[in-house]
Formats: structure tokens, sequence, C-alpha cells
């Protein structure tokens, strides 16, 4: 106990000490930003501008899109200052800050994308009480409790962690504050409130993706009996990319919670950390909303000009 010291800062891992692949980083990650900062924007842009687009299915895309700006923008920016800066230095402050809006913004976006399989599964298998179930007010239900509920628990968790004495170390084997690697850094073992949050939030995720899993199950179930060719094909090419981003987005999540402790940097951990927190709020647009018609009509006519391709 008289070993302990107080934590001002913490030091983040840094993707390279050389120089020249810190200017590397900076540029790739600012690429990685503004692809992501320019589809989610136009994406919001083009839903609230056309009255066609306002229908369950898009208003929870606009909720996603602010979502992914949301988390990419909490990380990103604070690692490219770094790397032009020279440091590795977080204030203990934007520590917490950052956990906090971090959690918040992917729990949110578990939430959310369980939502829009919901709105799928009764779109799809239950088409004629599809404006009965998914009215306006119950939309804007869903998107409130999946927010309330993402901030109810990042309150929970963030504070659960950094009600912890930091004195081991200060430096953090990832590119942003992230709660695995923080709970590495406490003086003390894990109790009992610690492990039951961590059980609980892994527990949700696994419930989250079972319901999307069984809810594009019957989904497929549904659109197999169309015998529209041209229709399967839209529902597979639409739901197999939704599963591919939920299952990255977890996945690499869980391995980031449950993998055994390190105490040297590790590029698995960058690895993983770009996984989850980086490439699912750049992809989103991408296998949300372009590779949706209507969305692309809407760009174009917001654009003014034929700049997406037709496939």
């Amino acid at each position: 106990m008289s070993n302990r010291s107080t934590v001002t800062e913490f030091l983040l891992l840094r993707f390279s000490d050389v120089r020249e692949l810190q200017i590397l980083h900076v540029a790739v990650f600012l690429v990685i930003y503004l692809v992501a900062l320019m589809g989610n924007l136009l994406i919001i842009s083009a839903i609230i501008l056309s009255h066609q687009l306002h229908t369950p299915m898009y208003f929870f895309l606009v909720n996603l899109s602010i979502l992914d700006l949301g988390s990419i923008s909490v990380t990103v920016p604070k690692s490219m200052a770094n790397s032009l800066l020279d440091t590795r230095v977080i204030s203990y402050p934007a520590c917490v800050t950052q956990v906090f809006l971090f959690v918040v913004f992917t729990s949110t976006d578990l939430a959310l994308l369980t939502v829009m399989a919901y709105d799928r599964h009764v779109a799809i298998c239950q088409p004629l009480h599809y404006e009965r179930v998914m009215n306006r007010r119950a939309c804007v239900h869903m998107a409130a409790s999946a927010w309330i509920a993402g901030i109810v628990y990042s309150a929970l968790h963030t504070g659960n962690t950094f009600r912890l004495p930091f004195c081991q170390s200060n430096v953090i084997n990832q590119f942003f504050c992230d709660i695995p690697q923080l709970l590495e850094l406490s003086c003390s073992d894990l109790d009992l409130s610690d492990v039951g949050l961590i059980a609980f939030g892994v527990l949700l995720g696994s419930n989250c993706f079972a319901f999307i899993l069984v809810s594009y199950v019957q989904i497929f179930r549904a659109v197999l009996r169309i015998p529209s060719e041209q229709g399967r094909h839209k529902a597979f090419s639409t739901c197999l990319p939704h599963l591919t981003v939920v299952s990255l987005l977890l996945f690499t999540g869980v391995f980031d919670y449950l993998k055994p402790p390190s105490s040297s940097e590790s590029n698995l951990d960058l690895a993983v950390g770009v996984l989850y927190a980086v490439v699912p709020p750049m992809v989103n647009p991408v296998i949300y909303s372009l590779r949706n018609k209507e969305i692309k009509a809407a760009l174009k006519k917001l654009t003014g000009r034929r700049i997406i391709s037709r496939k």
C-alpha cells in the first residue's frame, strides 16, 4: 500500500519509434478518418434531405452513422496528434473521457445493430404488421433505449474501472485508453464487481449476436420461399455483410477482453484495437448504405453528379 503512487497521466502505445513510420501512421489514419467522416456525413445528409428515406430502416441508419462518427472521433484524432507531436501522453481526465465515450458509442452501436436486425425481421417475415409494429413512436423508443442503455452501461463500466488504484505502471498497451489494458495496471486484483461487470458485458454482447443471428436465419428462410432470384440475392447481399461487421466487432472485442495479460508492447494489441475501433466505422457506410439503391439515388441527387457507379 505504501508503494502506491497517484497516476496523473498515461502513456499510450505508439505504432513506431521511427519518425518516418509515425508520419506514415498519421497519413493512413487521416485517410481512414476522412473516409469514415465523409461517408457517414453523406449518409446522414442524404437521408435527412430525402423524404422518401424517412422510414424506420433509414432512421436507424442515421443513428448508426452518428455512432460511427463519434466512435472513430474519440480514438483516431488523439492517436494522430500524438504521432505528429512524437509523444505518448494522455492525461488522466482525457483517458476517463475517452473510455466513457468509446464504450457509449460501441455498446450503443451493438444495441442499435440488434434493433436493425429486428426491423429487417419484421419487414420481411411479417410485412403485413410492419407499419403497426415499427411505427414512428416505437422507432424513437427503440433508438432512445439503445442510447440510454449504452450510456448507463458505459457509466458503470468506466466508474468501476477508474475506482481502482493504478500503481504498477502508467503504460497502456493500446493506442487509446482501453478498459482491458487499464485493468492490467491496477494495484489490486479484480474483485467480484469487476468480474461480474465484464462477464455481464460479454453475456450481453453474445445475446445480441445470438438475436441477430436467429433473426437473419428466419429472414433467410422467408426469402428462400420467394421465387424471385433477384429478391433472394438482395437479401443475402445485405444480410451477410451485416453479420460480418457484427462478428468483427464482437469477436475482436471479446478477444481483447479475454486474451491473456501482456506486460510488454504487442503488435497484436494494436491490430485488435484497429480492427474493432477503427475499421467498423469506416466500412459501415459502404455495407449498410452505399450498397442500397435508394441511398445511391439520394446521394446522386444530393451531389448533383453521378459519382456513384451503378451496380
